[in-house]
């Protein structure tokens, strides 16, 4: 009887099973099985967006707009850029007309880019004073015994002392200042010029160089004509006159920052305007008529005509120059003339130290560079900064 029994109950729980496979069979049939794939980042990113889709359901339809509304939004926009393009054109230029802070553009420490604009504004009081400035007419008022022909032999001269000893271009400017100070209060004969100008220079090198030539150099290059004794009474003399105050701006300290402000125009270094610069400056140091100007101003000057030198065609005067040397063109013009004569040898052509100077290679031969022979007279128009 349990055997019976035991037999319907798996028999009855087999026809389940059976029935149960039966209709998982016909389900897979009418379903099959989905094989499920890795996602890769591709798909990760498409399956995204598709569920958010589905999410969303379908999308709202947006209200049609009226016709005269789409023409008035087209016309705004419209509008709108051109306004844009209005003000960059105008930002543009307001930003080409800036002058551009050449202080601050030096890299370089010694120039000192903070305090650079104070220190030019010391010089520029410092230059103006009356006891480190020249009589303008002291050939006339003072001195009996030479004339400015002399005093150009003596600066020609210099120039070969300063070669030979090779001594920085700063030790002779401030040397031909002493000469012309002293020769403002002092007169002498034309047998001491020569004994005031190599004592200028002494003092000028022991004040500007590393190691200064000794007196003895200085009176062997004057072949013995000047005693060591005579040297160095002289140089008391010309102390006294400078109360011990030898430093003093010369027009090499004005050309130095005027320089880099012209050399902003070029994209390169321009050597040849630097040299240029240089040669016409020692050029106006044989003229006498330049004794009467600033050397800020013959300074500026100097840079005029070189600039006109290079490219005679444009304006050697610009916003940036006046800004940075504080001089108009019209004020220029006088001093730009006696340049520019010498630099044709209309003056001083029997002076060939510094025009022989500058033919060597070292300095781009600048001195046999051709200048035209007049200068544009609206090259001395003011202009508006």
């Amino acid at each position: 009887m349990a055997d019976k029994e035991n037999s319907l109950r798996v028999t009855r729980a087999s026809k389940r099973r059976a029935a149960e496979g039966l209709s998982a069979a016909e389900g897979s049939q009418q379903h099959p099985p989905v094989t499920k794939k890795r996602a890769v980042l591709g798909d990760i990113s498409s399956n995204i967006l598709g569920d958010r889709n589905v999410l969303a359901g379908p999308e709202p339809q947006k209200p049609k707009r009226s016709r005269l509304k789409k023409v008035k939004e087209a016309v705004t926009a419209s509008a709108t850029v051109t306004a844009i393009r209005t003000l960059t054109a105008e930002a543009v230029e307001s930003a080409a007309e800036t002058e551009k802070d050449i202080d601050a553009v030096s890299d370089d420490p010694q120039m000192c880019p903070a305090y650079v604009a104070d220190i030019y504004e010391y010089l520029r009081s410092m230059e103006m004073e009356a006891k480190r400035r020249p009589l303008p007419n002291y050939m006339e008022k003072v001195q009996n015994d030479i004339s400015t022909n002399m005093r150009g032999i003596l600066v020609d001269w210099l120039v070969e002392v300063a070669e030979e000893y090779k001594l920085i271009p700063d030790t002779l400017y401030l040397a031909i200042s002493y000469i012309d100070r002293y020769l403002s209060v002092n007169s002498i004969n034309r047998q001491r010029l020569q004994l005031l100008g190599v004592s200028c220079m002494l003092i000028a090198s022991k004040y500007e160089e590393i190691s200064p030539p000794h007196v003895h150099e200085f009176c062997y290059i004057t072949d013995n004509t000047c005693t060591k004794e005579e040297v160095i009474k002289m140089e008391a003399d010309v102390l006294k006159l400078l109360r011990f105050e030898m430093g003093n701006p010369t027009l090499k300290t004005f050309l130095r920052r005027l320089t880099r402000v012209a050399l902003e125009d070029y994209k390169n270094r321009s050597l040849q305007l630097e040299f240029l610069g240089y040669y016409l400056a020692e050029l106006s140091l044989l003229d006498y008529g330049c004794v009467k100007f600033l050397p800020s101003l013959v300074a500026a000057s100097v840079v005029f005509v070189a600039k006109f030198t290079v490219n005679p065609r444009k304006h050697p005067w610009n916003s940036t120059l006046q800004h940075y040397s504080r001089y108009k063109a019209s004020e220029l013009k006088e001093c730009v003339l006696i340049v520019h004569d010498l630099q044709l040898s209309r003056k001083g052509g029997s002076f060939v130290a510094i025009r022989d100077k500058y033919k060597q290679h070292k300095f781009k031969c600048v001195s046999t560079l051709q200048s035209s022979p007049e200068i544009p007279p609206s090259y001395f128009e003011d202009f508006e900064k």
